[in-house]
């Protein structure tokens, strides 16, 4: 793995902080809801609620078998699963994430539909055609090679399965403002154009079904948390994206804002079929 990719998501003690966390905030670290942890584990732009609406207009049910393509600790697999009744695979690259995900799994009582395994999306230690559903929800701008890790969802999909993006993608070609909540240097923000994307998804042989410009609920969705975020100065809640990201996690209301109005970068949202 890239060192300052590594870096970037790697904190000490992750576990030992959520479970901190957790009992500050009144909750038993060992017997948990999803909507406990929803404050840390969905910090996608729109939260659950996007994953939610994709899920539904992907047409997930419980005979799917999903792969939760970079996890994080697991928000997104645990979701799909509780509210979809579907088996999900997550993998992610950052060791102390799949940890997290295991241990808050456990404590939400899913870990018998919901596994996790460290991995790299580039070169996925799974057999081919092992999946109906591969999710890549905020993963791809962290990788540079998105030509090899498109290559390896089709391989791992059956035949007629379904790839779900839901990836921030650049716009106007200007700097990021950072730090963002994949970035906090300009050396590990990999992004691309919604069109780039579109045409490399489909060199490896998938086909559009739908592909959608999510950006102005983006907008709102970050608009809200900059809104919501504490007054400077202020102590931190007990949860919240500091605990996974430290004090850059209070700058991304701010940032994400300022790249979204000035139209740095939006979002996508895409259906593609292995053919």
């Amino acid at each position: 793995m890239d060192k300052n990719i590594d870096d970037h998501y790697s904190s000490d003690d992750l576990e030992l902080k959520i479970r901190e966390a957790l009992e500050l905030a009144g909750k038993d670290p060992d017997r948990l809801e999803l909507r406990d942890i929803s404050i840390i584990d969905q910090l996608h732009t729109g939260g659950h609620l996007a994953t939610q609406a994709l899920g539904e207009r992907c047409g997930l049910a419980s005979t799917d078998k999903i792969l939760d393509a970079g996890c994080g600790i697991g928000g997104s697999s645990r979701f799909l699963s509780e509210n979809f009744n579907s088996s999900v695979t997550g993998i992610d690259i950052v060791e102390v994430f799949v940890r997290a995900a295991r241990m808050l799994t456990r404590a939400t009582g899913l870990e018998d539909r919901v596994s996790f395994i460290q991995g790299d999306l580039k070169n996925i230690d799974i057999e081919d055609n092992s999946f109906n559903v591969v999710l890549c929800q905020h993963t791809l701008m962290n990788i540079a090679d998105k030509q090899k890790t498109f290559r390896e969802f089709h391989r791992v999909l059956k035949p007629g399965g379904r790839l779900i993006l839901h990836e921030i993608v650049q716009k106007e070609n200007l700097a990021i403002h950072l730090p963002v909540p994949w970035a906090d240097s300009h050396g590990i923000s990999f992004l691309e154009t919604r069109e780039h994307l579109t045409s490399l998804a489909m060199e490896t042989g998938f086909t559009p079904d739908f592909i959608n410009d999510a950006t102005d609920q983006a907008k709102e969705w970050w608009q809200k948390v900059l809104a919501a975020a504490p007054k400077k100065g202020a102590p931190p809640r007990p949860l919240g994206p500091h605990i996974i990201f430290g004090n850059n996690g209070r700058e991304f209301g701010r940032t994400m804002t300022a790249n979204l109005d000035e139209n740095r970068i939006g979002l996508m949202e895409a259906l593609f079929i292995k053919t």
